[in-house]
């Protein structure tokens, strides 16, 4: 897999990785989690200057020369309906979100289940930084510095079997705060799901941090994955659940509404959604809703890394 060549922006236009990380915070996590000392996700809320460092090496195979977005930008305007439908509304309420202690339940068709501590998923695997581009459905796009490792390091832990095919991941619930569990829109809790090649590409991250610092509680604290081929509702938040199944399962917004969402969602410009068009993009702090929108690009600019698990496929049919 070769490194990802984008168009190179000026030295200017590069976010200074000061900006999101230093020397002493770096330090201090790295004691935390080296001492076996409390999750770095204990008391973290949803406002950056309270979140604790997440030290990552850089991954020069993933490190995108684009523009980062800015933090502030990436963490105020996201899609969360948990906690409600407008782009503000998750780090307006997701403060009060539980994140401490976590864990997540592994089962199905594997021949080691368990239940992972947020605090064994940390150590499972070293950290790396890679800079993805996310790519929304509803025509906007990131690019953003995540933290995790790639979701295979936990599957290979508990051994799918030979039926193994798919992977489902549940979402919390926590009704007490989570406001937008009364809307009937989706049917909660929150489920995504891959098919096994997909959950298993080492572009596939299971991810705990993002701008060198644990996942805010709105960007889907403490872990949730990302997988930056395809649409950013395909890479579900605060997982509690993943469940490997024979069949493929039903995810959420396929049951809310089928005519509009596949199991798929890979990025691609020429299917349209039924409600507006995917040939282009608006990139978040490019000059607003009236800048120039950007060319969307096949699987979200990684089709050379991808394509070929989609050899074959109609890729308008499964959408």
């Amino acid at each position: 897999m070769g490194i990802y060549r984008y168009p190179q922006p000026s030295a200017s236009e590069i976010t200074p990785k000061e900006l999101w990380l230093t020397r002493r915070r770096f330090m201090t996590a790295s004691a935390m989690v080296a001492g076996g000392l409390a999750s770095p996700f204990a008391g973290s809320v949803a406002h950056a200057s309270v979140l604790a460092a997440l030290p990552a090496k850089p991954n020069p195979e993933f490190m995108s020369v684009e523009k980062v977005t800015d933090r502030v930008q990436a963490t105020t305007y996201n899609n969360f309906y948990e906690f409600g439908m407008d782009k503000s509304d998750p780090e307006r309420y997701a403060g009060q979100m539980k994140v401490s202690p976590w864990s997540v339940k592994v089962e199905g068709e594997v021949a080691k289940p368990g239940t992972f501590a947020i605090e064994d998923l940390l150590a499972l695997e070293p950290m790396q930084e890679r800079i993805y581009r996310l790519r929304c459905v509803e025509g906007w796009s990131m690019v953003i510095p995540w933290i995790g490792y790639p979701l295979s390091a936990l599957l290979n832990k508990v051994e799918p079997t030979g039926n193994a095919k798919y992977v489902e991941f549940i979402t919390d619930m926590q009704p007490d705060v989570m406001r937008g569990l009364t809307s009937s829109v989706i049917d909660w809790p929150y489920r995504e799901g891959l098919r096994m090649d997909e959950a298993m590409h080492p572009l596939t991250l299971l991810t705990f941090g993002m701008y060198g610092e644990v996942l805010p509680n709105q960007n889907g604290a403490p872990v949730r994955i990302v997988v930056p081929w395809k649409y950013g509702f395909k890479s579900a938040k605060s997982i509690v659940s993943i469940r490997v199944t024979e069949e493929q399962p039903t995810s959420s917004w396929m049951q809310s509404a089928p005519r509009e969402y596949g199991f798929y969602s890979n990025v691609n410009p020429d299917v349209p959604h039924p409600r507006w068009s995917q040939a282009t993009e608006r990139r978040i702090g490019e000059g607003g809703l009236f800048a120039p929108r950007r060319k969307t690009l096949m699987f979200n600019g990684y089709e050379e890394q991808v394509a070929s698990m989609y050899s074959g496929m109609d890729l308008a049919k499964f959408y």
